[in-house]
């Protein structure tokens, strides 16, 4: 599997996660696992999506995120799952 970790934080708002979850199908690709939760009024989610099946870069989705999050007002992230690992090793 070719797995990406996913974050999106931001102003709690309706519609983000269909709009997110929306973005990442019509790309093809496949959120394998999802967590999302609420904190004194922030959205935060974070996905593991499989990338797999996609034909775009993760640099073309790192920029695509990024427009969909100025449109959205939220931060959208995405990196490598070994990458994510290594960066969170204790």
């Amino acid at each position: 599997m070719n797995n990406a970790i996913v974050t999106v934080v931001g102003t709690d708002q309706v519609g983000i996660i269909a709009k997110v979850s929306n973005f990442l199908s019509e790309k093809q690709i496949n959120i394998a696992d999802i967590s999302q939760t609420i904190l004194s009024g922030n959205f935060v989610m974070m996905m593991m999506v499989d990338l797999s099946s996609s034909a775009v870069s993760i640099d073309v989705l790192r920029k695509e995120m990024d427009e969909l999050g100025e449109k959205l007002n939220v931060e959208i992230n995405i990196m490598h799952e070994r990458v994510f690992s290594a960066m969170h090793r204790v």
